[in-house]
């Protein structure tokens, strides 16, 4: 490791000492925008072609704002645009030399295409996927499989993405991984992590950014990446908008409406969306427990329906001062309402499953309430030169949620007789309360020609409570809280941060290298003990990435970056689940955080009929966050978070898009892993060795009459854990759409797990016990959508910066 550090920083020190200019040298630029809509062609291929043979001296593709610059020796050229469902531009001819060695092309307008083939139209449309060196960007809207479904849906099918029953969210097999709604923080995942995404419609969504190795740019935390969802936002002159209506079954009944009225130098936008839903849910464990010559048997079945209403709701403004400068105001209002009843049967044995002590029947009935507001101030200013910009940012985020929970159980003996000391009937009350403020700044200045220099200060401020307790009726039908399990838990997050970034391009070489420096202050309290755990620590987070043309349209990119994974609140806090009272799932309070240093190689590949990434990553963790198991001998269960001594794992992700005819399209992405995973902390046993994979196909059919079909097959291979294994799941999705009203209109039909094999199941162990079980969050589900759109959009002049980043 200390050889690969200095390797690396030798490099990039040769890299800042080469000179930024070059003789006999050109360059070619310009913006790429649809011809109809205005709108930026994000990522679109750029090929610089002989003018005399056609032969390709060099490509590239767009940045997120729809502009390139490119590098040529002095001579004669013709430049070729090309972006998938629109037809190919050309430019004259272009004569580079000592006197005209910069063309700037300006706008190039890109025409849609749609014609008849062979009985089959072409309908111009932007790809569901699209590939720049430093992340991937996934456009869930023409995604067949998401319509009607929910933002953790969508994140179902996004490759390197795997959604756990339970909603949590691993990226490349981790689940420490960030989850941002526009960019930052959000309530949705603050008290419920990924799960919380289940309450937000796909509708509200636009895209969603998958970004493996972030830039000094980004705050430190999640080692395995950040996830980044984008929610709809619209900013064409005049009034645009689109309406969801959505039924499905299980029972799945939503609006969504996204709405924006854009006036000269004010722009309103709405989104709303409202569903009620309910999901059943299945799970099964079977454990033994060993104590000597006895063995005890848990045999469990859980059966389980979640009733969810929620309402999404964000609006706000954008004001114009000018063409480069202009504020946004924003709100966001989320409130979810859910009644959960779940019934659980335990069946008890001594030595063999012939000899039955005690059944037991307990149900939970839970009342959930989940109000989240978001405020948002934010100022950018855009000055003449390109990637010269500066933006301020206030948030705030006031988020609440309470748990109502009664539990009734009895139990029974083998002759049918109650077993009055198991025959209980308790009640919880869980309230928990957020307090955040953020504070963001940033700015960005053009060095020599194509580099630049870029610096930022963030402020986080965060206050969390939980007010907890757990009562059980005693013999006189009094309500008194049961030892262990009455406290108000305070948990007070504040991190500051600087960061800076020096970035440069010599002929088809670019790097970038930043630092970040964070400071934390955690501090914990458990009121009712008085038990306090402050954590103050300060760390620095290099970040390094380098980029190189390579010739045929290739690209290959190197990125290290150092991440870190702090105790969250969820981690921290000591109270357990009551709902299934042999199986407690709680916080650990002395953890320490993860730091993880990540290395990455990437590659690009564009064809003619398609495209082709992959990447190469290896991650050394120190301190690695794992949930361990540990039963005692009566059966009962804790799982709680603790801190193994580390881990190291490398593996190959592949990506691809093809494009087999003009109405095939199809997607393919595979990732394999291997993981060194050492818990000898913990017990000499919990050092294993693991090799997963996973990979998903998806075929896109484009028929006549405006009619598409998409199927998408996912597998995922068995995987070891510290303490046993994860096994394989399947599953496979169908959709089909078909426009309507004149094609401002589209019908969706999908099915979400068509034979129902979307199952986890897991073998863990430990010294003295071994429990075999399975869950099922999601059943198969069927969706029906109906989507129309509003455009009134007039063509005009984008008064925001072409340059902006």
């Amino acid at each position: 490791m200390k050889f690969t550090f200095t390797f690396l920083f030798a490099f990039i020190s040769i890299l800042v000492s080469i000179p930024l200019y070059s003789q006999n040298k050109a360059s070619i630029s310009g913006k790429v925008i649809d011809s109809k809509t205005s709108e930026i062609m994000s990522y679109a291929s750029i090929r610089v072609l002989d003018a005399k043979t056609e032969k390709l001296i060099t490509g590239g593709i767009t940045t997120e704002k729809g502009t390139f610059s490119l590098q040529v020796p002095y001579g004669i050229y013709v430049v070729a645009t090309e972006f998938m469902g629109y037809k190919t531009w050309k430019s004259d001819i272009l004569t580079l030399d000592k006197s005209n060695a910069a063309i700037n092309l300006g706008n190039i307008l890109l025409q849609t295409q749609s014609q008849q083939l062979t009985e089959v139209e072409v309908r111009a449309e932007k790809s569901t996927m699209e590939m720049a060196l430093d992340k991937r960007v996934f456009n869930v809207g023409k995604d067949l499989a998401n319509a009607g479904g929910t933002a953790s849906d969508i994140l179902t099918n996004i490759p390197s993405v795997s959604v756990e029953p339970d909603g949590g969210i691993k990226l490349r097999g981790s689940d420490n991984v960030r989850i941002l709604i526009d960019g930052k923080p959000s309530g949705l995942v603050s008290f419920k992590g990924g799960a919380g995404l289940q309450s937000l419609q796909a509708s509200m969504i636009e895209r969603v950014e998958v970004i493996t190795n972030p830039s000094a740019r980004y705050e430190a935390e999640g080692m395995a990446g950040i996830i980044n969802i984008v929610l709809k936002k619209d900013k064409k002159q005049g009034f645009n908008g689109s309406f969801d209506v959505i039924t499905g079954y299980p029972i799945n009944e939503g609006l969504g409406i996204n709405m924006n009225y854009r006036h000269q130098k004010l722009n309103f936008f709405l989104n709303y969306g409202i569903a009620y839903r309910i999901t059943p849910n299945i799970a099964h464990n079977f454990q033994q427990v060993f104590n000597g010559d006895t063995t005890v048997i848990s045999d469990q079945d859980r059966n389980g329906n979640l009733k969810g209403f929620n309402n999404n709701i964000q609006g706000g403004l954008d004001y114009f001062f000018s063409e480069k400068s202009y504020l946004t105001a924003s709100y966001l209002f989320r409130r979810s309402d859910a009644r959960r009843i779940t019934d659980l049967t335990y069946r008890d044995y001594y030595n063999s499953l012939s000899n039955l002590i005690r059944t037991t029947y307990r149900q939970q009935d839970e009342k959930e309430t989940e109000p989240n507001s978001e405020y948002a101030l934010t100022y950018r200013r855009d000055f003449d030169k390109k990637n010269h910009s500066f933006s301020a940012e206030v948030r705030y985020i006031d988020n609440w949620e309470r748990s109502d929970q009664l539990f009734t159980q009895n139990a029974f003996m083998p002759n049918g007789s109650i077993d009055k000391a198991q025959t209980l009937l308790q009640n919880s009350l869980n309230d928990e309360y957020e307090k955040q403020w953020l504070f963001q700044t940033d700015y960005s200045k053009p060095i020599h020609k194509d580099g630049k220099v870029e610096v930022g200060a963030r402020a986080n401020f965060r206050d969390m409570v939980n007010d907890y307790v757990v009562n059980q009726q005693n013999e006189n039908g009094v309500f008194v809280p049961l030892p262990g399990l009455k406290n108000y838990f305070i948990y007070s997050e504040n991190i500051n941060a600087v960061y800076g970034i020096v970035g440069d391009k010599y002929k088809k070489l670019s790097y970038q290298i930043g630092l970040r420096a964070e400071w934390t202050n955690v501090k914990t309290t458990l009121r009712e003990t008085n038990e306090v755990n402050p954590r103050n620590y300060s760390n620095l987070f290099p970040s390094a990435h380098i980029a190189w043309e390579m010739p045929n349209e290739n690209s290959l990119q190197f990125s290290f970056s150092r991440r870190v994974r702090r105790p969250f609140y969820n981690d921290l806090s000591p109270f357990a689940t009551f709902s299934d009272s042999r199986n407690f799932f709680g916080g650990n309070p002395n953890l320490n955080p993860e730091f993880t240093n990540a290395f990455e190689i990437g590659h690009i590949k564009y064809f003619k009929f398609g495209s082709l990434s992959s990447s190469l990553f290896y991650r050394d963790t120190k301190d690695k966050i794992q949930t361990i198991r540990s039963v005692n001998d009566l059966g009962f269960a804790t799982t709680r978070p603790e801190n193994l001594t580390g881990e190291k794992s490398f593996g190959l992700d592949i990506a691809s898009q093809v494009n087999f005819y003009q109405w095939w399209k199809s997607d393919f992405s595979f990732s394999i892993f291997n993981a060194d995973m050492d818990g000898s902390n913990i017990d000499e046993n919990y050092k294993r060795n693991t090799q997963s994979w996973f990979a998903r196909h998806t075929s896109k059919f484009s028929l006549p009459n405006r009619l598409d079909i998409q199927v998408r097959a996912n597998y995922e291979a068995p995987q070891k854990t510290v303490q046993g294994r994860r096994l394989s799941m399947y599953y496979i999705d169908f959709s089909i759409s078909k426009e309507v009203f004149q094609g401002k209109g589209t019908l969706n039909l999908n099915i979400m797990d068509i034979f129902n094999t979307r199952v986890s199941r897991f073998v863990t162990e430990g010294a003295n016990f071994i429990t075999d079980g399975s869950s099922q969050f999601r059943r198969r589900q069927i969706n029906l959508t109906l989507n129309y759109r509003i455009k009134n959009a007039k063509k005009v002049k984008s008064i925001i910066s072409d340059e902006t980043n």
